[in-house]
């Protein structure tokens, strides 16, 4: 040991040494307004906003399109009452929606979701360089590098690898470069509203833009559905993923100052502006501009062009004719032909450039982030094999640097598709599927009604929770029945994977109070349904011990109750074992019990019984053991090989084990010789055995058999009482000291049920011999008639020498086949 001099000296020189160092510098976090609202608005004004709302409105008209942007609105803003009350219900730690999730509704759901969100983010890294290498292609018209299909595809993965560049910088950079793309944003918006009112000159008025109109705000209010795509759910799958930012800032809650105040704040305040932007653009531009133009300014009706006839489309109001191109569907121009329509009516087409570039680099700047942290999360969780190696995080905010790089992989392979409207709908079923479970997982955790359910958020509503949960999985469905067919394919397959390799985790999930909840109803209403033999089940308490000191025995009961009754492995354990002080072997033992169980997949119960006295024990588990209905009505022992040897007392206490179980009536119901034979062949270790059934309703005389009457004699002669001819007080004190011991009497009044045992052992052994199991009724006398050694001398003369294992059974008279019943 060191002495206490050396010890302050040791520290002392410690704190030298750390002087002279730096001090390391804490993680950096974030407030609601950066780390949440801002990120969310960022992600929610991504490449649709500007390269595709737009031209959904020309689809869709006005009328649907504020639809289509009121229906994400209500699952998104659903969503986010739900995720604000999941956030405040406690800590809030990295991994975002898997972690409010997972922690949630428990590591099967949570885990699925896990993989299905961490790939959407990957694939909307794609979507938003997708648009963004879409608007420098149409800039780069005149400087052509291939073809316009592999111009998205180079400018797309340049792209992608300046951004893993930024995100790789740290969080810190990343957030700047937030702020950045927010104000460029913001101005985009400010130039885009004053362009609108602009009057219209020539060259804008060829490309469809005529200023504010009453009549075509009319024209555009209806839809006018065009192409594959052209219809209100396929306008509604290329719009959706718009709406998905609201978990941008969820995503990285393990960087937020205080997530439970700055997820709700930050969520419910970017969702209520973005919804409003939408719904202005989309009202404003399709009230100014036509469905249709050539962008020829020579294209006007007093231009000689006009050859005759009638003109077609609503530019003939205001003198341009654009009749050819409308009719033969070759515009290149209008609200249904150009994705740069905003940038066409702002009042500086620059500054709608740069927004769209500030809103697809920071959608998929936070995608990128996003993605990796969530897959972080969910391989330090250790639920599915063979990605732990993504787990490792580096720096001081264990940044998940391996992560990064199968992100980028996956992005940079959906670049390569280069079609904005092939990858968008791609992504609508993941985030829906992310959705529904959210809300689903806050609906489930209310109704629970655990204590633990607290959330400090109040302003939601279990009901809007489930609403939005089924509107989720029904819009999965409208938009692509097979690609929500393949989500919910995922979701089964990686429930049904961690369901059955059951990680060791306890995160106190809704499911595990819902369980708690569901089976406390179902045990209260057995508790009014009444016994009928139609129902009967071998509902059994297996006297074993430590599970593991007899597994024959457990297993052997746990072949016929197995997914069919009830099973309780008892112990009664010796109190100077289990009761001292501060000792935790108690605890330790129960664990490696149900260990041990789940080991050997028995289904079954432990209890254990603290006393000296293993005749006590038993009693009090046979009284206290079970719940309601679910309590045992039979009690199954391992025979006792050793009664010869071990001490009379021991061998009364077994003996009056089987008594005690006649008092308390749990000995089962008659038909179950039967029934047990019948149930074990249902196991498919047994579906190959016959049963076959021996019924002899008087058993001939064993007189003749002096053999096997002297074995007997031979049993029971050291538990003679041996009384001679000493009187009858002697002899009852005798008795008294001594209750085992077999008297002369015993001898006379059992003679012939002892010669009936020792004939059923000779049947036994010509007919069953070659038997997997022998099952047969155990003898049964009255406590205090019969000795205890006289018993078991029957039972060992039946079953001695046997190859097949023997299972005595014995009832109480009642019912259990329904051969018996009406």
């Amino acid at each position: 040991m060191q002495s206490s001099h050396d010890s302050s000296t040791k520290d002392g020189e410690d704190k030298d040494v750390e002087a002279d160092e730096e001090p390391e510098t804490e993680p950096v976090r974030f407030g609601w307004v950066t780390g949440v609202m801002i990120r969310c608005m960022l992600n929610i004004w991504g490449v649709i906003l500007y390269l595709r709302l737009p031209w959904i409105t020309a689809q869709a008209g006005i009328g649907l399109t504020w639809l289509i942007i009121i229906m994400s609105s209500i699952v998104t803003s659903i969503t986010g009452l739900s995720i604000s009350a999941i956030s405040t219900n406690g800590k809030v730690k990295a991994g975002g929606t898997y972690f409010l999730i997972s922690r949630s509704l428990g590591p099967e759901l949570g885990g699925s979701i896990g993989l299905l969100f961490s790939f959407a983010n990957a694939v909307a890294v794609a979507m938003h360089v997708v648009g963004f290498s879409e608007t420098v292609k149409d800039l780069l018209t005149d400087s052509i590098m291939s073809d316009p299909v592999n111009d998205i595809r180079i400018v797309g993965v340049i792209t992608v690898t300046g951004l893993m560049g930024i995100a790789l910088a740290g969080m810190e950079w990343e957030a700047k470069a937030q702020v950045v793309f927010f104000f460029v944003i913001m101005v985009s918006f400010v130039n885009y509203f004053v362009g609108t009112l602009i009057p219209a000159s020539p060259e804008r008025m060829a490309k469809g833009y005529f200023s504010y109109r009453g009549d075509i705000f009319l024209e555009n209010i209806g839809p006018e559905w065009r192409g594959e795509t052209g219809s209100f759910f396929g306008m509604f799958s290329i719009f959706f993923p718009s709406a998905t930012g609201i978990l941008a800032g969820a995503n990285i809650s393990g960087d937020l100052k205080d997530p439970a105040v700055a997820i709700p704040q930050g969520t419910l305040m970017a969702i209520f502006l973005t919804t409003l932007t939408y719904l202005a653009i989309a009202a404003t531009i399709g009230s100014c501009v036509i469905r249709d133009a050539t962008g020829s300014i020579n294209d006007t009706l007093g231009a000689g062009n006009f050859t005759g006839g009638e003109c077609a489309g609503l530019g003939c109001n205001y003198g341009w004719n654009f009749t050819e191109c409308t009719l033969a569907g070759t515009c290149e121009y209008g609200l249904a032909n150009d994705y740069q329509t905003m940038s066409m009516v702002s009042a500086f087409s620059p500054l709608i450039t740069a927004g769209i570039f500030a809103a697809t680099l920071s959608s998929a700047l936070a995608c990128l982030v996003s993605a990796p942290k969530v897959f972080q999360c969910l391989c330090q969780d250790n639920l599915y094999p063979l990605i732990g190696f993504f787990a490792k995080g580096y720096g001081k905010n264990q940044e998940p640097l391996r992560a990064y790089a199968l992100t980028f992989i996956l992005a940079v392979a959906f670049i390569l598709i280069a079609e904005l409207n092939t990858i968008a709908p791609i992504i609508s079923n993941f985030f829906l599927c992310s959705y529904a479970l959210i809300n689903f997982s806050c609906f489930h955790a209310t109704i629970t009604k655990s204590p633990g359910w607290r959330p400090s958020f109040r302003y939601f509503s279990k009901w809007t929770a489930l609403f939005g949960a089924i509107i989720s999985v029904v819009i999965m469905f409208l938009l692509n029945w097979w690609s929500a067919l393949i989500v919910v394919g995922i979701i089964f397959v990686s429930l049904a994977y961690v369901t059955y390799k059951k990680p060791e985790v306890n995160w106190g999930s809704s499911v595990q109070a819902g369980s708690y909840q569901m089976a406390l109803s179902h045990a209260m209403s057995l508790s009014d349904v009444e016994d009928h033999v139609k129902n009967f089940r071998p509902q059994c308490l297996v006297l074993s011990g430590p599970p593991n000191f007899r597994p024959a025995l457990v297993d052997f009961v746990a072949a016929f109750t197995k997914t069919v009754s009830l099973m309780i492995c008892g112990n009664v354990a010796e109190v100077r074992v289990y009761l001292q002080p501060h000792d935790s072997s108690c605890a330790e033992n129960y664990s490696e019990q149900l260990r041990w169980l789940n080991a050997r997949k028995i289904r079954s119960f432990y209890n254990f019984i603290t006393t000296g006295n293993l005749r006590a024990g038993a009693t009090s588990l046979m009284q206290v053991s079970g719940l309601g209905r679910l309590k045992p009505n039979t009690v199954v022992l391992g025979y006792k090989h050793n009664w010869q040897t071990d001490s009379p007392q021991n061998m009364e206490n077994y003996v009056g084990i089987i008594h005690l179980a006649h008092l308390f009536s749990l000995p089962v119901p008659t038909g179950l010789t039967l029934l047990i034979p019948y149930l074990l062949t249902r196991r498919k270790r047994w579906s190959r055995c016959r049963v076959r059934v021996f019924l002899s309703s008087q058993i001939a005389n064993a007189e003749e058999h002096r053999e096997d009457r002297k074995e007997f004699e031979d049993l029971i002669a050291p538990y003679r009482l041996n009384e001679g001819q000493k009187g009858v007080d002697t002899v009852e004190e005798m008795k008294m000291e001594a209750p085992w011991k077999v008297t002369d009497e015993d001898l006379r009044i059992y003679k012939k049920k002892s010669e009936q045992h020792m004939r059923l052992h000779e049947i036994l052994q010509d007919h069953s011999r070659n038997a997997a199991l022998i099952v047969m009724s155990l003898p049964v006398v009255r406590k205090g008639v019969c000795p205890s050694a006289l018993y078991m001398a029957w039972l060992e003369t039946v079953s001695k020498g046997l190859h097949p294992p023997v299972a005595f059974i014995r009832g109480n008279q009642e019912d259990a086949l329904t051969f018996y019943c009406q």
